[in-house]
């Protein structure tokens, strides 16, 4: 008997079945170990051998939030106008288009109502994917819109935060989405409407000077980049060694910057506890 293979199209006479074995393993850049892909998967993308937490889609996260991944998205049709006809290596336009047909979203961050363990919830999760999941007008709008349904409908919200900063693409109307943000979850507060915010890795830049770090319980997962300029830069600024872990999730908790470290596997259940806390004491 004989076999094709595959990629070469040459003829194997060996009588013995070639098996595509590419893209079934993964090598986890932490423990450098090599494990099977679905392992991988079927523990909600953390590596099984040294917990490592592997970058997951906006989608992938409001499955994992969302009793039996069921969710409505809302104000997905807003796209950036490119204001400042802005072009470096490659004109914004163009990004712009690469970025929505590799996602198959319109910008870095999908806004969803769903239920998490029964109790209504809206969620504004960002894609990273997606130019780095930078905040330009587009993704500001989202999620002021997603924080002022949550006042009106006196509904929790919770911001997944997943971004390398503003959208310099965008310039200074990218910049003024922190303020327009932050004004609106002063308002949500007023309200007296609770904020988690869940901070993944990466979130740097403008995010974690805005929204990221304004939630009534601010939680990260383990091993995440959280800062506002890049380690380099800030070495090359103080010329000063910065500590071990610096910038990750662990050092802010250490140092009070956060809330809590919370696993992935741990991360729907923390939340409904934190959320039913906040409701007892609103009461």
């Amino acid at each position: 008997m004989t076999w094709f293979k595959r990629q070469s199209g040459e003829l194997d006479t060996s009588g013995e079945k070639n098996v595509r074995t590419e893209g079934l393993w993964i090598k986890c850049e932490s423990c450098r170990q090599i494990i099977w892909k679905k392992d991988i998967e079927e523990n909600l993308n953390v590596c099984p051998k040294c917990d490592k937490h592997f970058r997951i889609d906006a989608r992938t996260r409001l499955a994992q939030l969302l009793d039996d991944g069921q969710y409505e998205t809302f104000d997905a049709n807003l796209v950036s106008t490119d204001p400042l006809k802005f072009v470096d290596l490659k004109a914004y336009s163009s990004r712009l288009k690469q970025a929505q047909s590799d996602t198959g979203l319109k910008d870095a961050v999908i806004n969803a109502k769903g239920k998490l363990n029964g109790r209504p919830v809206i969620v504004s999760s960002m894609e990273y994917a997606f130019i780095g999941g930078s905040m330009g007008a587009v993704v500001g709008e989202e999620i002021a819109r997603a924080v002022e349904h949550a006042a009106a409908q006196k509904v929790p919200l919770i911001i997944v935060s997943a971004s390398g900063g503003a959208r310099m693409m965008e310039g200074v109307i990218s910049l003024m989405q922190l303020a327009k943000i932050s004004a609106a979850l002063a308002r949500l507060d007023e309200a007296k409407v609770p904020y988690i915010s869940l901070l993944t890795d990466p979130t740097t830049g403008g995010v974690t000077a805005s929204f990221a770090m304004l939630g009534d319980l601010n939680i990260a997962e383990p091993g995440a980049l959280i800062g506002f300029a890049g380690p380099r830069v800030i070495e090359q600024t103080i010329r000063q060694k910065l500590p071990q872990g610096f910038q990750r999730s662990e050092f802010l908790l250490e140092h009070g910057m956060l809330d809590a470290v919370v696993p992935r596997k741990e991360l729907k259940s923390y939340i409904d506890r934190a959320l039913s806390f906040m409701a007892q004491k609103a009461a």
